[in-house]
């Protein structure tokens, strides 16, 4: 069994790319129509596994709605993303206009952030403990 796709409920597919290859830097892979306004749309990291893919699904479904404003309200992330270097990151994407609601902050082992992706959902980016 591997983890080949996940997925983030986005507000607005054609935002939610631009986003997500312009200012995250991930490479679109897909963009199908499958039916109606809606596409099938993935994208990866140049920097990750190559047949690794998140899909930016359409959140049309109501009860997807509440769950996703109720964990944007919390302040809860909906996934995180693995860094090199949170400092480095968080600069670079606060230059490009990413809107942050947790700067570079220590958690045990661990240094993470977390930022607005503009489609909904807050996105934690984190630094693992350097292997010794």
């Amino acid at each position: 069994m591997k983890i080949k796709l996940n997925s983030v409920m986005v507000d607005d597919q054609d935002k939610a790319l631009k986003f997500y290859t312009e200012v995250l830097g991930f490479a679109k892979c897909r963009d199908i129509p499958v039916g109606g306004v809606f596409r099938w749309i993935t994208v990866s990291s140049p920097e990750g596994h190559p047949d690794v893919e998140l899909a930016l699904e359409p959140n049309a479904n109501p009860a997807a709605q509440t769950f996703q404003k109720a964990l944007f309200e919390q302040g809860i992330p909906l996934t995180a993303f693995e860094v090199d270097d949170v400092q480095q990151e968080f600069k670079r994407l606060k230059a490009l206009g990413v809107v942050f609601t947790m700067e570079p902050t220590k958690a045990g082992p661990i240094t993470l952030a977390v930022f607005s992706d503009t489609c909904g959902n807050l996105i934690q980016i984190y630094q693992p403990p350097a292997a010794g």
